[in-house]
C-alpha cells in the first residue's frame, strides 16, 4: 500500500517540477493578492469629499469647520454660499457629504442650548455613508464638549456644580487602534489558501481523465482511496507552505500581531486543508472536463467566500443562510485564524470550530472516494 501511494506522490511531484507555469502561479499571485487585499480592503474612510454651507459666519461655526478640515477623514472641496449650490454639488457627485450650519448657530451655543448641524450624505455607497456619519458625530460631539468646557472656564464656572452627564469610556480589546488591516489580513490568509487548494485539486483527476491516463492508473493494483491519498498529500504540503508564506508576509510586512500558539494555528490549518482538499477532489471526480471544473469552482467558491463571514457578519444574514454557513469550512477557519492572531485563544475555545472542520473534511474525502469508485464502474 505504502509503495503504491509513494509512486503516485512521486508522479505528482515530478509533474509539478516540469510545470514551470504552475510553480509561478503558486508563488507570485498569492503574494500579490495579499498585498492588494491588505492595502485596498479596509473599513476605514479617509478624505471624504465635503461641501460646507456656513450661514452663521461666526467664530464658533468657523472653529467647527476647522475641526473637519484638520481631520484626515474629510476634505472640504467646496464652500457654498447658497442652499441650491449644496443640492447641485451632491447631485453632480462633486462631494459625498455636505455640512450646513444654520443662522444663529453661535447664539444657541452661547445660551447653552442645542445648536443643530445638518448633514447631507450621498447614500449611493451606504457603507461609506454610514462610516462617514459616524465620524461626523464624533467630531461634532467632541467639539460640543470642548466648547462647553471652555465656556465654563471663561465664565468662571469651574468651581460651580457641574451638570450631570454620562461619559463613555471606550476600551478596545485585541485590536486597540481598530486597525481594519489587522482584521482583513488574517482573513486573507484563509481565503487565499481555500481558493488555491480547491483550484489545484479540482483539476487533478479531471486532467488525468482528459489525457487518458486515469484508466491506465486504475487498472493497476492501486485502490481509489490510495489514489486520492496520493493526489491530496502533495497539495496538502503546498497548502501548508502557502499558509506559512502568506502568514510570514502578514507578520513581517503588515506587522499584524500573532498572540496565539503556533501549534493551534498549525492544527487548524491542517484540518482546514483537509476540508479544502476534500472539496477539490470531490469536484474533480464529479466533472468530466477542466472547463466543467472551472465553472464549478466559480459556482461554489464565491458563495463560500460570501457566507464565510470574511467581510459580511453572519449574524446579519437571513436565518436560512446562517444555517447554510454551518457547512462552510472557511467560516470556521476564519475564527481560528483571527482568534490565534489577535486574541491568542487556544484549543479550549476553538475546539468546536476544529471539530467542525474535521467532520466536513472527513465527509468530503469519503464522498470523493465513493464518487471515484462510482465513476470508474
Amino acid at each position: 500500500m505504502l509503495g503504491r501511494i509513494l509512486s503516485i506522490l512521486a508522479k505528482e511531484f515530478l509533474q509539478m517540477k516540469r510545470d514551470r507555469t504552475a510553480r509561478i502561479r503558486l508563488t507570485i499571485p498569492p503574494i500579490v493578492q495579499l498585498l492588494v487585499f491588505g492595502y485596498a480592503a479596509t473599513f476605514e474612510v479617509f478624505a471624504v469629499s465635503t461641501a460646507v454651507l456656513d450661514q452663521d459666519h461666526s467664530q464658533e461655526s468657523r472653529a467647527l469647520i476647522e475641526r473637519f478640515t484638520a481631520s484626515r477623514r474629510f476634505t472640504v472641496v467646496r464652500l457654498a454660499s447658497r442652499r441650491s449650490e449644496i443640492t447641485d454639488i451632491i447631485d453632480r457627485g462633486q462631494a459625498a457629504l455636505a455640512l450646513v450650519i444654520q443662522p444663529g448657530f453661535a447664539k444657541l451655543l452661547q445660551k447653552g442650548q442645542t445648536a443643530p448641524l445638518q448633514v447631507l450624505v450621498d447614500g449611493t455607497n451606504s457603507n461609506s455613508a454610514l462610516i462617514a456619519l459616524g465620524y461626523v458625530s464624533q467630531i461634532a460631539n467632541q467639539y460640543a464638549q470642548d466648547y462647553a468646557a471652555d465656556m465654563g472656564r471663561r465664565l468662571g464656572l469651574a468651581g460651580a456644580r457641574a451638570a450631570p452627564q454620562i461619559v463613555v469610556e471606550q476600551r478596545n480589546w485585541y485590536n486597540e487602534s481598530l486597525n481594519s488591516r489587522w482584521f482583513f489580513v488574517p482573513g486573507v490568509v484563509a481565503t487565499l489558501t481555500m481558493f488555491m487548494v480547491v483550484n489545484l485539486t479540482s483539476f487533478a483527476i479531471v486532467r488525468e481523465r482528459e489525457v487518458g491516463t486515469l484508466e491506465q492508473i486504475m487498472v493497476t493494483p492501486i485502490r481509489p482511496a490510495e489514489f486520492i491519498l496520493g493526489k491530496t498529500v502533495p497539495f496538502f504540503l503546498l497548502g501548508t507552505a502557502e499558509v506559512a508564506t502568506v502568514t510570514a508576509v502578514a507578520l513581517l510586512w503588515f506587522n499584524v500581531p500573532f498572540k496565539g500558539n503556533p501549534l493551534v494555528m498549525a492544527l487548524g490549518t491542517s484540518l482546514f486543508l483537509l476540508s479544502a482538499l476534500g472539496l477539490g477532489i470531490l469536484i474533480s471526480t464529479l466533472c468530466r472536463t477542466q472547463q466543467q471544473a472551472f465553472a464549478t469552482n466559480f459556482f461554489i467558491l464565491n458563495p463560500m467566500f460570501i457566507l464565510s463571514g470574511f467581510a459580511f457578519p453572519i449574524s446579519s444574514m437571513p436565518e436560512f443562510l446562517q444555517w447554510l454557513t454551518l457547512v462552510d469550512p472557511l467560516r470556521y477557519f476564519l475564527v481560528v485564524v483571527r482568534g490565534t492572531f489577535l486574541k491568542g485563544v487556544g484549543i479550549a475555545e476553538l475546539w468546536p470550530h476544529l471539530l467542525a472542520m474535521a467532520a466536513i473534511g472527513a465527509a468530503l474525502l469519503t464522498f470523493s472516494v465513493l464518487q471515484l469508485q462510482k465513476s470508474l464502474d
